[in-house]
């Protein structure tokens, strides 16, 4: 049988794992989140305000989706734009203005 103090401090035990845990899950998510922000520094930004597949307004099949090719940040209306312009990226960076290319 386990008395009231010996349960107290189990649970503190426990409560303190769990906490230190959760401290460093958020410690981790903090560094890893500044190396991203630092690596996208060199991207190009996407200037256009919609998608560059099917030339629709970014929001018009829910949120825009945001993807980087070769330095050059891509936002596309929905996932099948994705596949185009995989399938041919060429085509669809002539539509960007020439300042972003290179």
């Amino acid at each position: 049988m386990i008395n009231i103090e010996s349960f107290f401090f189990m649970m503190l035990r426990t409560y303190k794992a769990l906490f230190f845990g959760i401290f460093l899950v958020f410690s981790l998510a903090d560094v890893m989140g500044s190396e991203a922000k630092s690596s996208n520094s060199r991207t190009k930004p996407y200037p256009l305000t919609t998608c560059i597949v099917t030339e629709n307004d970014l929001n018009s099949m829910g949120g825009a989706i945001t993807r980087v090719y070769q330095g050059q940040e891509v936002k596309f209306c929905c996932r099948p734009c994705i596949r185009k312009f995989e399938a041919n990226p060429s085509r669809y960076l002539a539509r960007l203005p020439s300042a972003t290319k290179s």
